[in-house]
Parts: C-alpha cells; sequence; structure tokens
C-alpha cells in the first residue's frame, strides 16, 4: 500500500521536477494552482471507491465471490457514467479560464495555468477508471496489482513528460500542457496493461463474462455503496472548497508563493502516504473481519494501525526535518522561493502525525459502515477551525498563517476521532452490511 502510493504521486512530483528544472517556476506554479480543481472532482470517484472497497472487503471476508462481482460492476457502471459526462468535459474545456481566474490565479501564470487545466478535466474520465479499479483491488487484499500498474504508469510518464517538454522523438513542444498530456498517456496504456494482466492471472476483478454481466447499475447494491461513498465524497469536497480558499489566500502574495505552495504540497503528499495506506488498510481489514463475524479484532486492527503511524509517519517527519533544503530543492531554484518554501514545511510538517492518528479512528469506523459522524467531525474542524484560522493568521503574520492552519486542524481531528471511537463507536454492535 505504502509503496503503491509512493508511485502514484511520483508521477506528479516527476512532472513538478521537470516543469520547475527545464520550464521554470512559473511552470511549476500554472500546474500547482489546479491541484484542488482536480482534487475537487476526484472526490466523487473516490467517496463511490471508499464504499465499494468496503463492501467488497466484506463479501469478500464472508467468501461471496459473487456479491465481490455485483458491487464492483454496480460501482463501475455508475461511475464511468459519471466520467463520461458530457457536462465534466465541456466544463474542463469551456471554462477552465474564469474557473482559475476566480481563484486569483497570478496573471503571470493563467494562459499556462489553463492550458494544463482543459487537458486535465477532459481526459478525466481515465482517472476515474484506475482509482476506482485499484480502490476495489485492494477490498479483495490485492495490493500487488495496483503497485504494478502504477509503476507502469510511473515509467511511461518519466518518459513522455521530458520527451513533449522538449520536442524529442518529433512530438510537439507542449510546455505547461506536456505534464497532462503525458498524465492522460500514461493513464490509457496503464488501463490497458490491467486488462490484459487481470485476465491472464483470473483477477476475481477481471474483466471477464461473469464481471461484464454485472456491470450494470443493481438498486440495492448502489443504495449501500452510495450510503458508504457520499459522506466520504462529501468530505473530500469540504477538504477541497477549503484547500479552494487556502489557495486563494496563498496567490494573493504572488506566483513564488504559489510556487512554493506547490513543492511543500509534494513533500507532505509523500509524508502522508504511510498515514493514509495505513488508515485504508484498517479500514479493509476491518471490513474482512466484520464479514467473516469477527468483529472483536477490530480493536487491535486499530491499535496496530497508530503504533505503525508512530513509527513510520513519524519517522518520515524527521527525515524531512533534516532534509528539508534538499527536498525543496527538488522543484525549486530560486533562492528565495526555496527558503519560503522551507520555512513553511517546517511550520506544517510535524503535524502529519496527528493526521495520521485521526484517519485511523475513521477508518475503522467506515469499515463498519459508521460514516456519518467522522464526517462531521472532520468537517467542524475544517469550517471552523481550518479555514478562520487560515484567513486570520495571513492578515496578522502573512503567509506563514496559512500554514499554522493544518496543525491546528489537524489536532482538532485527532482529539474528536479518537474521543467518538473510544467512548461511543467500540461499545456498539457491529454487523456487516452485505
Amino acid at each position: 500500500m505504502l509503496l503503491s502510493n509512493v508511485l502514484q504521486s511520483l508521477f506528479g512530483t516527476i512532472n513538478g521536477v521537470y516543469l520547475g528544472q527545464m520550464i521554470g517556476v512559473d511552470a511549476l506554479a500554472a500546474a500547482s494552482v489546479f491541484f484542488p480543481v482536480m482534487f475537487f472532482f476526484i472526490s466523487f470517484v473516490i467517496g463511490l471507491s471508499a464504499g465499494a472497497s468496503v463492501m467488497i472487503g466484506q463479501a469478500w471476508g464472508a467468501r461471496e465471490p459473487g456479491r465481490v462481482k455485483a458491487v464492483a460492476g454496480t460501482t463501475m457502471t455508475v461511475t464511468l457514467l459519471l466520467a463520461l459526462a458530457i457536462a465534466i468535459a465541456i466544463s474542463g474545456g469551456l471554462f477552465a479560464r474564469p474557473l482559475l481566474i476566480a481563484l486569483a490565479t497570478p496573471p503571470d501564470v493563467l494562459d499556462a495555468a489553463v492550458s494544463y487545466a482543459r487537458i486535465m478535466m477532459i481526459t478525466m474520465a481515465v482517472t476515474f477508471a484506475f482509482l476506482l479499479l485499484a480502490a476495489m483491488m485492494r477490498g479483495v487484499g490485492d495490493t500487488v496489482t495496483p503497485l504494478l500498474a502504477l509503476a507502469v504508469s510511473t515509467i511511461v510518464g518519466l518518459v513522455v513528460t521530458p520527451a513533449l517538454i522538449r520536442g524529442w522523438l518529433g512530438l510537439p513542444m507542449l510546455g505547461v500542457a506536456s505534464a497532462a498530456v503525458a498524465s492522460a498517456v500514461s493513464g490509457v496504456v496503464t488501463l490497458l496493461w490491467l486488462h490484459v494482466h487481470m485476465l491472464r492471472h483470473r483477477h476475481p476483478l477481471a474483466f471477464d463474462a461473469a464481471f461484464l454481466r454485472a456491470v450494470r447499475p443493481n438498486g440495492a447494491l448502489l443504495r449501500i455503496v452510495l450510503r458508504l461513498g457520499i459522506p466520504t465524497a462529501i468530505g473530500m469536497v469540504v477538504v477541497s472548497l477549503a484547500e479552494l480558499v487556502l489557495l486563494g489566500l496563498v496567490n494573493g502574495f504572488g506566483s513564488d508563493a504559489t510556487a512554493a505552495y506547490g513543492a511543500v504540497n509534494q513533500v507532505i503528499g509523500y509524508v502522508q502516504f504511510p498515514a493514509i495506506s495505513i488508515a485504508i488498510s484498517v479500514s479493509i481489514f476491518g471490513a474482512q473481519a466484520i464479514g467473516r463475524g469477527d468483529s472483536g479484532r477490530v480493536g487491535a486492527i486499530v491499535r496496530t494501525g497508530i503504533e505503525m503511524n508512530l513509527a513510520l509517519t513519524g519517522g518520515l517527519v524527521v527525515l524531512g526535518y533534516l532534509f528539508a533544503r534538499p527536498l525543496m530543492g527538488f522543484f525549486i531554484v530560486d533562492g528565495a522561493v526555496l527558503a519560503l518554501a522551507q520555512q513553511l514545511l517546517y511550520i506544517v510538517l510535524w503535524s502529519m502525525v496527528l493526521f495520521g492518528m485521526a484517519t485511523v479512528f475513521s477508518g475503522a469506523m467506515r469499515a463498519g459502515g459508521t460514516v456519518w459522524i467522522p464526517l462531521f467531525i472532520s468537517i467542524l474542524a475544517i469550517t471552523l477551525v481550518e479555514v478562520p484560522v487560515a484567513i486570520l493568521l495571513s492578515r496578522a503574520v502573512g503567509i506563514s498563517g496559512i500554514w499554522i492552519a493544518y496543525p491546528v486542524t489537524f489536532a482538532t481531528m485527532f482529539v474528536l476521532q479518537m474521543a467518538y471511537y473510544v467512548l461511543v463507536w467500540r461499545k456498539q454492535t457491529i454487523t456487516r452490511l452485505i
């Protein structure tokens, strides 16, 4: 899981390095502007995949492969309909500029940011399909196939992105858009590879005749997927909206601040990977235990998740502080921007441990079908803590104030999620959903 998450972000990191080093800091800023927008649009798919993975985990724990395919087919159908909706592609192609202007994108990077955003939006169906498929495979305990697929994607990106930036192999020079085009190309190649690989190895989620017969909406299953997935999606939308607000604050400090924002987010993403991987694993193990009628194991799973967060996430935090300047130097060559990015990283990095422990508690509760209370806690922390603190402190102490809001928010989430898990959830009777 950890290696898969690292590879999933590695393609974006490689693109960031290529853009920052081969074109310049403005190119990195142009691509960074679109990150919260992209996060907003994939939130619904991640929500559906979270709901599907819990149900698939419970069905797999109960040894019911037919139910696994039924859940997967229903979720895939809904996701593809969403991904292929004309409104998504048209909105990305026609309304990217007004959207980025509304986000206070610095004028000197606006045109490049619009070009990047249009391509990413129009090719979003590929991203949707892969995110869902990877989550469902993890629901049946397969973490190797997503890892191999991400390796394929990364290798393709390593070749295609610089070729498009420099115009190698007779390809056109696309500038900042090179990263978006390379992302689409690698996604298509990876999905084709996955199809062949899964059929050859008779994977339980391979697109065989049985799976294709299940590719149709099942009302009863869809209602459960949506009941589990919609709160997750809403939570991610709230996070993305908050990030859009914070990005608008960052953009108000100029393109150098925007570039620093992008570089710091790259490093933070890697430090978050153990936390995210552990939370997903806690949810899957918990769902499988509940599916086979062994809900008493959830407590041990949670304890293990907390301990692993302290060791793995905490270890990466220490490394991040020790090597902050070299890490920022991968993305930024301008001395002033580099110093700013390093300062911001110092402020926020330690709080990733709190973030990880909070997600362990929410992941365990999601495995048992409890999603609304953890969602309410997250929304409360974001809307009543993160955004107001960022706005107030950005006015009081400058750009550093925006980043101080993150540790305050993660501390709030950790305390509230743990309190609800310990005092309420674990005292309830947990039963399977499917």
